[in-house]
């Protein structure tokens, strides 16, 4: 099994993140998401688990402090949001097409 993972699969991974690196960071990068990767492989290889538990280690009860409905406001929701078009949440979206 290979240790590192390669300089194209690392530089993808940073542009999903939008993100750049040096060449050190990029190689160091290839040693520690490899790392990483591993360690989940080795969860996925688990047979004796209790799947319950990977939900929610604690009963279902829940208690709020609240009792009805919690009423926002636009303008309270919208006061942080950077990129706003009248009363919507504007965001980017890119279309990435199969390589």
């Amino acid at each position: 099994m290979e240790d590192k993972l390669t300089r194209e699969e690392v530089l993808h991974v940073l542009d999903l993140a939008r993100l750049e690196g040096t060449n050190e960071e990029i190689e160091k990068y290839r040693k520690e998401l490899k790392k990483m990767i591993n360690e989940i492989d080795k969860i996925k290889e688990l047979n004796d688990f209790d799947e319950d538990l990977l939900i929610a280690p604690w009963s279902n009860e829940v208690k709020t402090h609240h009792d009805g409905e919690i009423k926002i406001e636009n303008g309270d929701i919208l006061q942080n949001v950077p990129n706003k078009k009248g009363n919507f949440i504007a965001v980017d979206v890119e279309v990435l097409k199969d390589e």
